[in-house]
Parts: structure tokens; sequence; C-alpha cells
């Protein structure tokens, strides 16, 4: 399955939108269109992650792929500095399967954001 974006509905755009700037600047995704009530992130041309302020209908798991193990810790280390709340430090996660390795932050809003190798060891 391939997803064309996924979006998430925020109580605070500003305080959302640099948290994930902050957070997501490890793994090259940043802000690619700005409008209306919404940032769109992603890498190259295309936004594949949104965020509209709005009601919202519960947290969320977004996973962003991670080059290496290294882009999983720099994730967890500059969400964290942004304010964002731990979930699960970097590390391997072998009940997904013996390379998976993954950091769990909970962004302003409580949705558990999270960067995930599956490659082995660097």
């Amino acid at each position: 399955m391939t997803l064309d974006h996924v979006s998430l509905h925020v109580s605070d755009l500003a305080q959302s939108k640099a948290f994930y700037i902050a957070a997501l600047a490890p793994l090259g995704i940043s802000v690619l269109m700005e409008g209306g009530d919404a940032a769109g992130f992603g890498k190259g041309h295309k936004p594949q992650f949104w965020l509209n302020p709005g009601a919202r209908s519960g947290p969320v798991h977004v996973a962003f792929v991670a080059a290496d193990r290294a882009q999983v810790r720099e994730f967890y280390a500059a969400a964290l500095a942004a304010g964002g709340t731990d979930n699960g430090p970097p590390g391997l996660r072998p009940n997904y399967h013996p390379n998976y390795y993954g950091a769990f932050v909970l962004d302003p809003d409580g949705n558990n954001a999270e960067a995930v190798c599956h490659l082995a060891e660097d």
C-alpha cells in the first residue's frame, strides 16, 4: 500500500508546526507549502504530511522513514528539545522484526510521532 499524504488536525498550528520543523529536520523533511490554515511537509516537491487546525478525532500514530539509525536518534533528540514527550527511546523493536530501530515522541497534541529505520546496524 502506498499513501499519497497524511493530515493531522492540531489544536495550535503554530506550536505544532514549530515542533515538526525541529523534529523532522534531521530526516530531511521540511515545510514545502503553506496556505490558509495549513502547513505541508515533505521532501522534494510534494508535501505528504499536513497539519491543519481543527477538532481532533483522537491521537494518531505517524512513522517517518529514517535513512539510518543515527537519524532516528537525531529525530528523537530534536523532538524532545522542541517540547515533545518521550514515548519510547531509540532502540530495536524485535517484536516487529529483527532490524526495526525506532524512536517515539508525543507531539504537542499527544500524537505519537516516530522515526524508524528498517536496516541492519550502520
